[in-house]
């Protein structure tokens, strides 16, 4: 599922995600977990209120996506 992702310069000065937008809802990024960086791609793991997600940085397209999310309790 692709993503409108909310950026701020961060780590290294790359671009790191701020919030995120699942359909109309904008999702802040309370901490980022983890991540892991690649040639082609960097993947965040994400905390905000409702769940973990994982994104993915495409470089190439500039294009972010969800791979994975997990709500408490599910």
């Amino acid at each position: 599922m692709l993503l409108r992702v909310e950026t701020v310069i961060g780590h290294a000065g790359a671009r790191e995600p701020e919030a995120f937008w699942l359909g109309e809802r904008r999702i802040p990024v309370q901490e980022i977990i983890d991540r892991w960086p690649s040639a082609e791609y960097t993947y965040f793991k994400l905390l905000a209120d409702d769940a973990t997600y994982i994104v993915r940085h495409d470089y190439a397209i500039d294009a972010w996506e969800l791979t994975m999310y997990h709500a408490p309790g599910h």
